[in-house]
């Protein structure tokens, strides 16, 4: 019976090493505003906004060098000590924000990257988020988080490489607004409200915020196993600093 219960604890142990923010998918749900289930990426967002720029205003292309996005991933379930917390950073991506004339009301602006491109539990990022993320993640836990996050019963990243928020209105002033955005992901899309901190306009372009995303709203089942005993959080939360010029 010993022996069994230290087989037990070995088998969550190895399992919570592996834990990403997804692992089984649920049937995938036909939206209207979802671009295709191939996700495939939109070519034209360069010139768009290339053609934006001709209607006057100021456009901006955002620098990842000089920005950050960072997802963050939580453990839950009453095992949640086994495994840990993540934190993903997308150090590419495509990005335009468009200034009209007029002012910010009429603004526009796209962010999109790749699942398959992001890098997982990075040292130096971990390091600054204190004691929730102190844990030291093996390159083995690492590669197994992203076998999780990318395959074909989680995140799909072969189908659905690419996650999209488009602004659909922008409401406040300086230093202080609130985008309705649609967010694109796994194959479908929900609007949402957003709050961001912009300065610098109308010569440069320093934008944060913060959102949260419930996975299932998207069609993706939260990582679990033993009925919950060890589970990543549906929710998770995405971090932006973005620089534009």
């Amino acid at each position: 019976m010993f022996l069994k219960k230290i087989a037990h604890i070995v088998l969550i142990m190895s399992v919570a090493t592996g834990v990403l923010s997804c692992s089984a998918t649920a049937p995938e749900i036909k939206t209207s505003t979802a671009a295709n289930t191939t996700n495939a990426n939109p070519a034209d967002l360069p010139t768009r906004y290339a053609e934006l720029e001709k209607t006057g205003g100021k456009l901006f292309t955002l620098d990842p060098k000089s920005s950050t996005v960072r997802i963050f991933a939580f453990r839950g379930g009453k095992a949640a000590r086994l495994g840990h917390n993540h934190v993903l950073s997308a150090p590419t991506f495509t990005g335009f924000f468009h200034l009209p004339v007029e002012g910010t009301t009429n603004a526009q602006f796209d962010l999109e990257f790749r699942l398959d491109q992001l890098e997982i539990d990075n040292p130096a990022y971990r390091a600054t988020l204190g004691a929730a993320f102190a844990t030291v993640v093996s390159p083995e836990s690492i590669a197994g988080t992203r076998e999780h996050m990318l395959g074909e019963n989680s995140l799909q990243a072969d189908r659905f490489p690419f996650v999209r928020i488009h602004s659909l209105q922008i409401s406040g002033e300086a230093p202080k607004f609130a985008a309705e955005v649609r967010v694109e992901m796994h194959g479908q899309s929900r609007n949402m409200w957003i709050p961001l901190n912009v300065e610098g306009l109308p010569d440069r372009l320093l934008v944060s915020g913060s959102f949260v995303l419930r996975l299932t709203d998207f069609g993706v089942q939260p990582y679990s196993i033993m009925g919950g005993l060890l589970a990543v959080k549906d929710e998770v939360v995405i971090e932006f600093q973005l620089v534009g010029a």
